[in-house]
């Protein structure tokens, strides 16, 4: 490498720190942030429907319900792989073959009536939940520290985002269109995406070292479709069958020798000597429970809404008013994302979580007596939304201070995969509540009010654990710092990186945080 000349001298970490390129980085964050929403719309688009989705599939109940299954499995595979493989070859254009998969996915689906074409659909439909971490690694790269909190919050946050808007969006096309529309403008949203974010967000130079762990993908793979399967489906094939008793048993075996590979690979899919780290362990098993939590009122509310008043509960409300009534969930937790930013500077993204998950506990025992009135279940989904917004925004600060730059994306692709479990926990369990706590209305059967406050309860707990949890959480001293922006290969010094996010509380702060570098992208000098 040519030394440098004493009239143009060599640009250092804290050269480019003073000065760094706003203009490469003006608009990632909004166009990353829709990425999330356009994914997250993917996933609550058919909850409008799903009651008439043996009718229009020509389908059993029971099958109609993998429509869902589907897209629920596929997106938990996909966010930790399409994490590392963002890692080892560019995030950018991960996340755009993410979003291309999705794209493909939403047009199999609106061409068809069929079941099994439709599974396929849904499934593929799924690999676009990978854009989430994938867009949180490419703030963690590009932008500087004075916008990561606010930015990284409105990322995490979005999949809240969407799946609030999408429920009044996707009920007003599903009354007024044919169904297949939705999965059109699925296709819409996520092709607008794509081209955005090839116009706007660059390609990060980091790039890990080693090569794809495809036996460690194998293996992970089928330990969670034997581990979540039996959750999402135990309800309808019995909680002992031995379908389910066996399915669990080789979902722990699976994984069992998929951490023993793990352990022994020199470059691992997920380095799980990182992830057995307090902090890292910590705060995946507190977003287990923001997962339960935030999928307690989606399930709750809309049903609470939409129930005939003759039940002496239900609010006799259309299905796109209690769309209406639930969205502020989705659209408070976009508008805490600056808030957190303050709270983290000051404070730190732990007491950022542990105020979150007291805010949501505060919604969920508050929405315990508020439920006899619309206007009261848009004041719990206000409450209940700052709080998730708040934990959701805390969880990738938490992570990437714990690990090393080369893992940014696995990492928050296994703590996505963590919110996901919880949200699948969520639904099986208050699924399995309401349906034991039903009662008969004239010919069918309805869930009770007394179902919709045991699941409140469920929720609560569920965050009160969280807390507990978030309170062994290492403490961190937050300083006013900055580090250099990765605008291109030649403005990346690799060597300087460590000391430099150290500085900055992101990387290396946390106990026995390795000192690893991020290996610069192919072609560099």
């Amino acid at each position: 490498m040519p030394q440098p000349t004493t009239e143009q001298p060599a640009r250092t970490p804290r050269d480019m720190s003073v000065d760094p390129p706003e203009d490469r980085t003006r608009g990632v964050v909004p166009v990353l942030a829709f990425a999330g929403i356009a994914v997250a719309v993917m996933q609550t688009l058919l909850v409008p429907v799903i009651k008439d989705l043996p009718a229009l599939l020509a389908a059993s109940p029971a099958d109609a319900t993998w429509v869902l299954t589907a897209t629920l499995l596929a997106g938990a595979v996909a966010t930790p792989v399409m994490g590392r493989l963002g890692d080892l070859y560019g995030k950018r254009r991960t996340l755009l073959t993410s979003l291309a998969v999705m794209v493909f996915g939403s047009l199999v689906c609106g061409f068809t009536d069929n079941l099994l074409i439709m599974i396929v659909g849904r499934s593929l439909q799924g690999f676009g939940m990978g854009a989430i971490p994938l867009g949180i690694g490419i703030m963690r790269d590009l932008l500087p520290p004075q916008r990561l909190g606010a930015a990284m919050g409105l990322m995490s946050s979005s999949i809240g985002v969407g799946g609030g808007l999408a429920l009044p969006a996707a009920a007003l096309v599903a009354q007024h269109a044919d169904w297949h529309a939705l999965f059109f403008a699925s296709a819409g949203l996520g092709l607008l995406s794509m081209l955005l974010t090839v116009l706007v967000v660059p390609e990060s130079p980091l790039r890990a070292p080693g090569r794809f762990d495809r036996l460690g993908a194998l293996g992970l793979s089928a330990g969670l479709v034997c581990l979540l399967l039996p959750v999402t489906k135990g309800a309808d094939w019995g909680w002992t069958s031995p379908t389910t008793l066996g399915l669990f048993g080789g979902a722990a075996v699976l994984l069992l020798l998929w951490g023993v590979w793990e352990l022994r690979s020199s470059t691992p899919l997920v380095d799980l000597r990182t992830s057995a780290k307090r902090e890292v362990l910590l705060t995946n098993l507190a977003s287990i429970m923001v997962g339960v939590a935030f999928y307690a009122i989606s399930l709750v509310l809309p049903q609470l809404l939409q129930l005939p008043r003759s039940t002496g509960y239900g609010l006799g409300m259309s299905m796109v008013v209690a769309g209406l009534c639930v969205a502020p969930l989705g659209i408070t937790m976009m508008f805490v994302a600056p808030l957190y930013a303050r709270i983290s500077t000051r404070r730190g993204p732990k007491v950022s979580l542990m105020l979150g998950l007291l805010i949501i506990a505060i919604g969920y025992g508050a929405g315990l007596g508020l439920m006899s009135a619309a206007w009261q279940t848009v004041v719990v989904s206000v409450v209940v939304g700052a709080g998730i917004g708040l934990a959701y925004s805390s969880l990738p600060t938490l992570i990437i201070g714990a690990v090393d730059p080369s893992e940014t994306g696995a990492a928050n692709g296994l703590n996505t995969l963590m919110r996901s479990i919880g949200t699948s926990v969520s639904s099986a369990v208050i699924g399995m509540v309401l349906a034991h706590t039903s009662v008969r209305v004239g010919a069918a059967e309805v869930p009770s009010m007394q179902g919709f406050r045991i699941a409140f309860l469920i929720a609560t707990a569920a965050v009160l654990v969280g807390f507990v949890l978030a309170a062994f959480l290492p403490a961190r001293e937050n300083v006013e710092h900055q580090w250099p922006v990765a605008s291109g290969p030649d403005d990346m010094a690799e060597t300087d990186l460590g000391p430099a996010r150290s500085a900055a509380g992101l990387h290396g702060s946390a106990p026995g945080c390795g000192t690893r570098t991020a290996s610069p992208s192919p072609g560099r000098a």
